[in-house]
């Protein structure tokens, strides 16, 4: 098994270059959910140079297949590939920021294609050491519901294909490079959305008892929602409801007819986010009809929560330490609240998910997530692509 680790860790050495450069080229070339088109082509492109069979079971995004010893064992790896809607705002001077207006790989998924494909390179050069069937899944809209997490799965190829098993990761700014982290059970939240529009009367602001103020009544609601939590949840149990966005009134002497907010509510049951839903519903209730007024509201289910599987996590920290050395790997103490698409794979497989350190000063790395700043330091590719070989070529 050391000579296999030596041999993986050096054929991502020897790949380091081309994961740095795809990185640097999907990075100045993003694409939003569900528009990844140039982007799937190009992750087509090196999958075929490397003789690796594809296939497109949705619009955008790919799954290469790579085929080893004749075996049953099913193992799949995914990356998501898209970008957010926004604009970066990092040095210029590093000449791979984004070019797109609207569009900037601000969460690492440039990164994420990258890492994969040079495992893709690792696995095609390693291949009569591979166990059974790799699935290289190139995953197209992670960022925007309903997922394309969840849309792949529907399609049921992966099923078709036997898979059983199932990894993934993400950049993360808070471990450097070198380091992993991960944990069994719960790792990250259930991430739903809602949109409210509370309905009154607008009228002339020197009058307003000729109105129903919707202003006024927004901030009613705003600070009952802050007691969902803390009065309808078991504290034991961490959930967070956030408001995002309040949008009223065009300007100083009038009172609108309309108030709006959206926001996330983040919980890992499926049960503490219905009984958050049914309770904000109760609130925007008894608020607005005893004012006069009227509410719309509309509760977006989100990705289900990341839940790993105890099994495959111990297998991903016994090869991250096997791999990379015992203090590689960061068992973390909670979970954290941003959600993931990945959730939705281990629903239908056993999966883990692990984060993979990005973060250096030397690198100006450590802006987090979605922050238009946020970048990587390169030498992440080093750990990650040799890991998500290991997990294919190595036994558990």
């Amino acid at each position: 098994m050391a000579d296999l680790n030596r041999t993986i860790q050096q054929k991502a050495k020897d790949h380091f270059d081309y994961m740095v450069q795809t990185r640097r080229y999907l990075h100045k070339n993003p694409e939003i959910s569900f528009k990844e088109h140039d982007t799937t082509d190009y992750i087509l492109h090196e999958l075929k140079k490397l003789g690796v069979e594809t296939h497109r079971p949705l619009e955008t995004g790919c799954v290469g297949i790579i085929e080893g010893k004749k075996s049953d064992r099913v193992i799949a790896l995914r990356a998501d590939i898209d970008a957010l809607a926004m604009d970066e705002e990092g040095d210029q001077k590093k000449g791979f920021m984004s070019e797109r207006v609207g569009a900037a790989h601000c969460c690492g998924h440039d990164a994420h294609t990258s890492n994969l494909l040079g495992t893709a390179n690792i696995l095609a050069e390693m291949q009569d050491e591979i166990d059974g069937k790799v699935l290289l899944i190139f995953q197209p809209a992670e960022e925007s519901l309903p997922g394309g997490g969840r849309l792949l799965c529907e399609t049921g190829f992966l099923q078709e294909q036997g898979v059983q098993e199932i990894y993934g990761m993400h950049t993360n700014p808070d471990y450097k490079p070198g380091e992993i982290a991960s944990k069994p059970g719960p790792m990250m939240a259930r991430p739903d959305e809602f949109e409210i529009t509370l309905k009154g009367v607008g009228g002339h602001a020197a009058t307003p008892h000729l109105t129903v103020d919707p202003i006024v009544l927004m901030g009613q609601v705003i600070t009952q929602f802050q007691t969902l939590v803390s009065r309808s949840i078991d504290p034991t149990e961490p959930a967070v409801v956030t408001i995002g966005r309040v949008r009223a009134g065009t300007t100083y002497n009038v009172i609108p007819a309309f108030a709006e907010m959206i926001g996330t509510v983040r919980t890992f049951s499926e049960k503490n986010a219905y009984i958050i839903r049914d309770r904000m519903e109760s609130i925007l209730k008894g608020i607005m009809e005893n004012a006069g007024g009227g509410y719309d509201f509309e509760f977006n289910e989100g990705y289900p929560a990341v839940n790993n599987d105890p099994e495959l996590a111990a297998h991903l920290v016994t090869s991250a330490k096997a791999l990379l050395g015992d203090t590689s790997t960061v068992e973390m103490e909670k979970p954290i609240m941003a959600g993931e698409d990945f959730a939705f794979y281990q629903k239908h497989f056993p999966g883990a998910f692990f984060f993979l350190g990005s973060g250096s000063d030397e690198a100006d790395s450590k802006w987090s997530w979605h922050h238009p700043k946020y970048n990587i330091d390169e030498k992440c590719f080093l750990t990650g692509s040799a890991l998500m070989a290991s997990l294919v070529l190595g036994k558990r």
